[in-house]
C-alpha cells in the first residue's frame, strides 16, 4: 500500500474547491516561492516547529530533549541544528512528552492510502452534491505514486476530486493525475521564465506546457487558473496582460476560470514558528491596485473570477 508524508488534513474546508471539503496538505514542494504561505509544507521530511502563542516557557523541553540541543532564549525555544536536515530532531513521541501545551510539535507525518481513505469516508456525508476530497500542499505531484493512488481510492469511494498544484512535474506524471481530477487548480504566476525562476527558484516553461495540454485534452475537467498578485513580481499591468493572452485561446473552452489573488501575509507566523526569516519583508498590496489590475484582466479574459 501506497504511503506519503502530509503536513496537515482540514476538514470542512470552503476555500479548496467547490463545495465542503477535505484537504489533505502533502509535503514537499520544488519551488521555493518567496511569498509561499505555507513554509511547513516545503521540505520534504518532517521539521521541528514552535508556536509562540501556546508556550508556557517551563523548560519541560529543555530538560526532557537535552540531548536535540533544545534551549530557551530570549522567550524563544531554540534547537541546536536549525537546518531541517532529516534525523536532528526528536521523535513525535518524545516531543509530545516534553511539551504540554504541544507549542513543541513534529511537523509532518506519514499515512497510508488506507488510513486517509477511512478518514475520507467519515466526512463523506458532509460533503454534499459538490464538495469531496482535495489535494494540496505543498505539491501533490512530488509524491506522484501517493497522490494516484489515494485519488483513485477516493473515486472507487463515490468521494469528487480536486487538486491544487503547480502543474510542475513531467507530463506522464500530470497526466496520469489529471485523469482521476474533477476539479483542477494551478498558478501561473509570471509568464516571464527568469522573473519566474528569480522568485519561486525554477522556470516556468514546463509547468506552461503542462497547462496548454491539459486545457486541450482534459475537456470534461473544471480548470481554476490563479495568479497571485505579488508586489515586485507581478503587480503591473503588462504581467496580467501576458496571462490573460496566454489563455485567450482557451476563453470558450468552457469550464475554465481565471483568478486572480490578493498577495497577503498570513503566512509569517509560520516562518516563526520554523525559525526561519520572511523573504518578502514588509511589502504590502493594496487593494486599489488589485483592483486595477482585476479590471485589466477582465478586459483580456472573459471569465475572471
Amino acid at each position: 500500500m501506497e504511503e506519503g508524508i502530509v503536513t496537515n488534513i482540514q476538514h470542512f474546508s470552503l476555500e479548496d474547491g467547490p463545495g465542503i471539503r477535505t484537504v489533505i496538505f502533502f509535503k514537499g514542494c520544488p519551488f521555493r516561492c518567496k511569498w509561499c504561505a505555507n513554509p511547513e509544507t516545503q521540505k520534504f521530511h518532517p521539521e521541528l516547529g514552535w508556536s509562540r502563542g501556546s508556550c508556557l516557557q517551563c523548560g519541560s523541553c529543555v530538560k526532557k530533549l537535552y540531548k536535540y540541543n533544545i534551549s530557551l532564549k530570549n522567550e524563544e525555544v531554540n534547537w541546536g541544528d536549525k537546518t531541517g536536515r532529516a534525523g536532528s530532531i526528536p521523535s513525535q513521541e518524545e516531543v509530545d512528552l516534553a511539551c504540554p501545551t504541544k507549542s513543541l510539535h513534529i511537523i509532518g507525518k506519514k499515512y497510508k492510502v488506507s488510513e486517509l481513505i477511512d478518514i475520507l469516508i467519515e466526512q463523506k456525508p458532509f460533503f454534499d452534491e459538490t464538495g469531496g476530497l482535495t489535494l494540496s500542499g505543498g505539491e501533490p505531484l512530488a509524491q506522484p505514486n501517493f497522490a494516484e493512488a489515494l485519488l483513485k481510492k477516493a473515486k472507487g469511494n463515490g468521494i469528487r476530486t480536486a487538486i491544487e498544484t503547480t502543474s510542475y512535474a513531467q507530463w506522464d506524471v500530470v497526466e496520469n493525475i489529471a485523469s482521476h481530477i474533477d476539479y483542477y487548480m494551478t498558478d501561473i504566476k509570471v509568464m516571464d521564465s527568469g522573473l519566474h525562476e528569480k522568485w519561486t527558484g525554477l522556470p516556468n516553461q514546463k509547468l506552461l506546457s503542462n497547462i496548454e495540454r491539459l486545457l486541450g485534452e482534459f475537456p470534461k475537467v473544471h480548470f481554476r487558473i490563479r495568479t497571485p498578485v505579488i508586489p515586485g513580481v507581478n503587480d503591473n499591468p503588462e504581467a496580467i496582460i501576458a496571462i490573460g493572452k496566454f489563455l485567450k485561446p482557451f476563453e470558450n473552452r468552457g469550464e475554465l476560470e481565471w483568478e486572480l489573488l490578493k498577495y497577503h501575509r498570513l503566512g509569517v507566523p509560520k516562518y516563526e514558528a520554523l525559525h526561519r526569516e520572511y523573504p518578502m519583508g514588509l511589502v504590502e498590496l493594496s487593494q486599489d491596485k488589485f483592483n486595477e489590475l482585476k479590471s485589466v484582466a477582465s478586459f483580456v479574459f472573459e471569465n475572471v473570477i
